[in-house]
């Protein structure tokens, strides 16, 4: 049986929940040069190929809206952390579909 991820998220609902100014913590799974060409503001960015090493940098008491490309990697990244214990939400279409604003640092 496949495993399913309990909830997920349009980029266009998430660029809703941004503008009425919730307080949202946003996960960032893409490389590095990826996330370099630039990511949604305030998203903390930890390569889905750290996770097992880094997701104790997650608050577990908090829902995670984990992003990468497509959503494919960030699927993954839910599936890893679910089984952690971790509150997990899928940004389903990732960036690619991402119609908001984008930064760099």
């Amino acid at each position: 049986m496949a495993f399913r991820i309990p909830k997920a998220v349009t980029p266009q609902a998430l660029s809703e929940q941004m503008k009425q100014g919730e307080s949202l913590n946003l996960l960032d799974v893409r490389e590095p040069v990826e996330w370099a060409e630039g990511h949604i503001e305030g998203a903390r960015h930890i390569p889905l190929s750290q996770l097992m090493e880094r997701y104790g940098e997650l608050d577990p008491a908090q829902e995670v809206i984990i992003m990468c490309r497509s959503g494919s990697r960030s699927g993954l990244a839910c599936e890893l952390l679910h089984e952690k214990g971790y509150k997990v939400v899928n940004m389903t279409g990732g960036l690619n579909v991402w119609t908001g604003r984008l930064v760099r640092d």
